[in-house]
């Protein structure tokens, strides 16, 4: 959850934070340019006074109008030589009255014409459009009205480089640029503590549902930290939990008590049965069903215990060699098989390592290979494969029997069921669900499938590594 909550907080922050640079960055640069422009139109408008004090004297037909061109020239020359801005005086016919170089003329058309014929209207120039830094080769060009009498007789125009002020914008524009990426790199480090904060009670919750899920009723979620509503959620969830362990605690306190108490009982109405029988002809049918009904459920009261044990005790996990103890069961029960006449074979790894409770998945293998060795005719085989399968170690038990339906597949395991066609063969629906559970408990588990041409075939799993290591 949190590859998928992070990127989208930080996506919002990084668009909140270029949605504040870009207008900083746009006024930035306005600002320097504006510095720029007002102290253009200063100069221009001192360079407006002398070319108006001159207008003045030669339209007066003073004789010191020529002394006075002279000076307007050399300052306009100081003045270029100076800052490096072209500069001039220009009549309303373009003919310039006094210009530095002398080579400058005002351009015929863009922005400088513009400039200048809003000049020429009365107006100063002071919105000239944006320099940017990429501009290399842009040139500002700031042009003021020369008034007499309320008449515009001239127009004083600057035409000025654009280097240092693009550098001073570009300056502003890193500086801006590094405040954004620490503001960024702040913002990723708070975004990473939020997520953490709010999904650390998530994967805790995940981690003890799915404990519960996997067998290990006495999960619980330690509410710590974490928004109010999640930690009244982890209280929520450590009530359920206790509330369905102490069901599940009662169900299987039920099953046992009821199986022990119902053994004395059956026991003596058993033995009644054996008086009767003693009365009765040798070879009574009626006496044999009843003493193979009662020996059957008895099995079914010493299965009914076993599974409610199964439930309650908790799995003793250890580093174990699955291969050394699959080989065992198998020696173990190849007399019972040779005496059906069933071949039972040892394949695979000679050695793997698995993590499991021994007695369990003892336990487990030996309620498989049986259902295996019952339902396989004589002269047919069962086959015990131990195989590791990355993090897993595989035992797999394959019989030659009559198999399952696919419909049967998807039942086989439940408790009590048995398949219909078997019926008459010995047993009470409850080894396999005995045996899921034990390995549920250690972390393992049973899959079944069809073992082709014909038969059953079982997998039983376990962890090639700890199951509640981190």
């Amino acid at each position: 959850m949190r590859t998928r909550l992070l990127p989208l907080l930080v996506v919002l922050m990084a668009g909140t934070l270029l949605a504040l640079g870009f207008p900083l960055a746009v006024s930035l640069a306005a600002g320097q340019q504006q510095r720029v422009v007002v102290d253009r139109i200063d100069d221009s408008a001192r360079f407006a006074a002398l070319a108006q004090f001159f207008v003045d004297a030669e339209g007066s037909g003073s004789n010191g109008a020529d002394d006075r061109l002279e000076t307007l020239k050399q300052e306009l020359a100081r003045y270029q030589e100076l800052y490096g801005i072209r500069v001039g005086i220009f009549y309303r016919d373009d003919n310039a009255l006094a210009r530095s170089p002398g080579w400058w003329r005002l351009p015929e058309s863009g922005e400088g014409r513009r400039a200048f014929d809003e000049a020429l209207a009365g107006r100063r120039s002071h919105d000239p459009p944006q320099v940017w830094p990429w501009q290399t080769h842009g040139r500002l060009l700031v042009a003021s009205p020369v008034v007499l009498d309320g008449d515009v007789v001239a127009v004083v125009a600057t035409e000025s480089p654009t280097d240092q002020m693009r550098g001073r914008i570009l300056r502003g524009w890193l500086f801006i640029a590094g405040g954004l990426a620490a503001a960024m790199l702040v913002a990723f480090g708070a975004a990473l503590r939020l997520t953490s904060w709010v999904l650390k009670p998530v994967q805790t919750l995940d981690a003890a549902a799915h404990g519960i899920a996997t067998g290990r009723m006495n999960s619980r979620v330690a509410a710590a930290g974490g928004p109010p509503e999640l930690q009244r959620l982890a209280h929520s969830f450590n009530e359920m939990a206790d509330n369905v362990e102490e069901v599940l605690e009662q169900q299987r306190a039920f099953v046992a008590d009821a199986s022990h108490q119902l053994r004395n009982p059956l026991a003596a109405l058993l033995l009644r049965i054996e008086l009767l029988a003693l009365e009765l002809p040798e070879g009574n049918e009626e006496i044999a069903s009843v003493r193979t009904e009662g020996k059957r459920l008895t099995q079914v009261l010493d299965d009914l215990l076993d599974l409610a044990l199964a439930e309650h005790a908790s799995a003793e996990i250890s580093l174990t060699d699955i291969a050394a103890l699959a080989a065992e069961r198998v020696a173990a029960w190849r007399p019972y098989a040779e005496e059906k006449g069933v071949r039972l074979t040892g394949t695979g790894r000679t050695a793997v390592t698995g993590w499991a409770d021994p007695i369990a998945l003892s336990s487990a293998l030996d309620a498989v290979i049986d259902n295996a060795l019952k339902f396989t005719p004589a002269g047919e085989e069962v086959e015990v494969a131990v195989a590791a399968a990355g993090r897993v170690v595989q035992v797999t038990v394959a019989d030659r029997g009559p198999g399952l339906t696919d419909e049967e597949l998807q039942r086989i395991g439940d408790r009590f069921w048995r398949s219909g066609r078997h019926q008459n063969v010995k047993g009470s629906g409850l080894g396999l669900s005995i045996s899921r559970t034990l390995l549920a408990a250690g972390g393992g588990s049973l899959a079944y499938a069809t073992n082709r041409p014909h038969g059953l075939r079982v997998t039983v799993t376990v962890p090639r590594t700890e199951p509640h290591a981190p």
